[in-house]
């Protein structure tokens, strides 16, 4: 187990992991850069892991102190007696589009196909199974290949290695106006669900209150310059640098960002969010029903109603328009 005891806050050092650090990151760049973070105190470092499993993996081996990662694993854990816990919101509706080889007009054509997926057992293949379930399609009628992330979902598609994923914005449009098939948007199947929350072990969150507040308090500030227009340029920048996009997708990433609500404005998690995600885990025997009242006590606001109280953003909001 790790030895949280040795990792106090006595630094301002603080080591958040993730996945592929791609869009739905867009607060926590937004917050690095715009020295968010450095007013409130935090010197943030990002761990990029490659895949949400090993995101979730590295809190548990103690070489990040957070994830911002899907919640399911967090929850397999702490159902199964760990000390993980979902500490608040990133992303509540999915910024994903299915897209397909040109050949494939419809979702019933996917009978047979290899579907691309970051993880078997966290976000992106539970979504695809509920998709293609809404369609008469079961996990027998076609089969996942584990690429990685969206960055090498998109290359695997071009490679022909798989014939389908769900792709994050902005490469589900650049596919799509490359010619390939848009079979939809997920959040038409499920309109709200966890899709990356704040994960971490409730030990350190307990050794490191301080800290963990500033984190939330920081990322809500950043969060909201997102959602003001006066912020637009610097945004968009900051968009085109971590999408590795051009103007033109930047903008629509942003505009699809603001009209659909992806980010949670105040770091929440929805009581129908949270509940979507255990339910789609019971589904895909991730999880068992007859613990899903231990798995609904894996959400742990503890921090975040410390940070909602601390009611001190209006202080420091200076806003990306007037940097």
């Amino acid at each position: 187990m790790t030895d949280y005891s040795s990792r106090l806050a006595s630094s301002n050092k603080l080591v958040l992991a993730g996945g592929a650090l791609g869009f739905n990151w867009l607060p926590v760049y937004v917050a690095k850069k715009l020295g968010i973070f450095a007013r409130h105190g935090l010197d943030v470092e990002l761990k990029r892991m490659g895949s949400v499993d090993k995101a979730t993996a590295a809190v548990l081996a103690g070489e990040a102190d957070l994830a911002i990662t899907p919640p399911e694993g967090a929850i397999a854990n702490a159902v199964g007696g760990g000390g993980l816990r979902i500490l608040a919101g990133n992303v509540n509706r999915l910024p994903l589009t299915l897209v397909a080889h040109p050949r494939f007009k419809s979702i019933e054509d996917l009978r047979g196909a290899v579907l691309g997926t970051s993880s078997l057992t966290e976000g992106t293949a539970i979504y695809t199974r509920e998709m293609l379930l809404q369609h008469g399609l079961t996990i027998n009628d076609y089969s996942f290949s584990v690429v990685g992330v969206h960055p090498a979902r998109w290359v695997a598609l071009q490679e022909r290695t798989i014939d389908a994923a769900v792709q994050l914005i902005p490469l589900n449009f650049v596919a799509i106006d490359q010619g390939y098939t848009d079979l939809g948007e997920v959040s038409d199947y499920i309109p709200e669900i966890v899709f990356t929350a704040l994960v971490g072990d409730r030990a350190w969150a307990m050794a490191n209150e301080d800290k963990l507040v500033a984190l939330l308090r920081s990322l809500k500030e950043a969060t909201a310059a997102l959602y003001d227009a006066r912020d637009d340029e610097a945004a968009l920048s900051i968009l085109e640098e971590i999408t590795q996009s051009d103007r033109s997708y930047a903008w629509r990433s942003l505009g699809y960002m603001r009209e659909k609500g992806v980010f949670a404005r105040s770091l929440e998690v929805p009581d129908v969010a949270y509940r979507k995600t255990i339910e789609l885990m019971i589904k895909a025997d991730l999880l068992n029903a007859s613990d899903t009242e231990v798995a609904m006590a894996v959400l742990d606001d503890t921090w975040l109603r410390r940070a909602n109280q601390a009611n001190g953003d209006e202080e420091v909001r200076d806003g990306l328009h007037n940097l």
